[in-house]
């Protein structure tokens, strides 16, 4: 186990993920340094509406009761975590919400072994659906962890359909892509082999979402796409203020809350029991895309 090692590669990512983005958006990010991580915040960019770009390096002496109850071999340790999140909206609607995430955690016991796993994962919620970009996501993904073995991806993609679903409305947030949680494995080669892999997540993030971007970042849009846009990402917060599992941690932990909120767009709408007009794009949203299916 190597937190220093961690936590270079975390700030590293970081530092190549923004500076991929200002080339791509043209505006720089602000950069806020908070003591314990770096918020690098963009909003009114050239591109991106708003997002954002966050390392974390958290420590605490106890875990909240909520992480315990389900982990009680974590009761009376220290604990430390690490991780970059991000998370990207674009302002023209046909061009995909992103966000993607690794971390590491780690909990420490006077003469007791340490207890640490991996977690992360991308995905992508688009509002107006292409095939080729879902197939061009799905498949640098698979790509990503392919080293690691060939039942990984299949594992990792349906832990991701099953994680970003919105149980109150029985509906996907967006296309899936891949997840994991609690990566372990015995040894100095098992913690290197996880590392690994949660690398291998990280540096893939930007070719497979800024490709789908450039090629739909000139697509005219007007008022109704913009209402829809709006509409769905309703769905975009419900899920990380009711479902997600890093932002309950991070407000139950005492975290930034600045940080953790920086994950939500600026411009949202909800509507009573609205429904798509039949035969749209609207609809084929939900009808062709949204229910889980093997894109890569």
């Amino acid at each position: 186990m190597d937190a220093a090692a961690v936590r270079s590669y975390l700030t590293g990512l970081q530092a190549q993920i923004v500076g991929a983005l200002e080339t791509f958006d043209g505006k720089p990010f602000t950069r806020d340094s908070w003591g314990k991580g770096t918020a690098c915040v963009i909003e009114e960019g050239n591109f991106f509406e708003r997002g954002g770009v966050n390392f974390s390096h958290v420590t605490g002496d106890s875990l909240p009761a909520s992480a315990t109850a389900h982990r009680p071999e974590l009761a009376g340790r220290k604990w430390e975590a690490l991780g970059v999140s991000l998370v990207l909206h674009p302002r023209n609607p046909y061009c995909p919400t992103s966000h993607m995430n690794v971390r590491c955690f780690i909990a420490t016991k006077p003469g007791a072994n340490p207890v640490w796993w991996f977690g992360g994962g991308m995905d992508l919620t688009p509002y107006y659906g292409f095939e080729e970009d879902c197939e061009h996501f799905h498949r640098t993904c698979r790509d990503a962890l392919a080293p690691f073995g060939a039942e990984v991806h299949p594992r990792y993609k349906k832990w991701c359909d099953d994680y970003f679903f919105l149980k109150h409305r029985s509906e996907p947030r967006g296309i899936g892509g891949i997840f994991y949680d609690d990566l372990n494995a015995p040894g100095a080669s098992g913690f290197e082999r996880c590392f690994n892999l949660t690398r291998a997540v990280g540096d893939s993030f930007t070719s497979a979402y800024l490709p789908i971007c450039e090629k739909r970042r000139d697509t005219p849009y007007g008022e109704r796409e913009r209402d829809f846009q709006a509409y769905r990402r309703g769905r975009y917060v419900e899920f990380n203020l009711v479902w997600d599992r890093g932002t309950l941690f991070g407000l139950q932990s005492g975290g930034r809350t600045e940080s953790i909120l920086m994950s939500l767009p600026p411009v949202v709408k909800w509507r009573y029991d609205w429904h798509p007009e039949p035969g749209s794009a609207e609809e084929k949203l939900y009808t062709d895309f949204l229910p889980p299916r093997d894109w890569a």
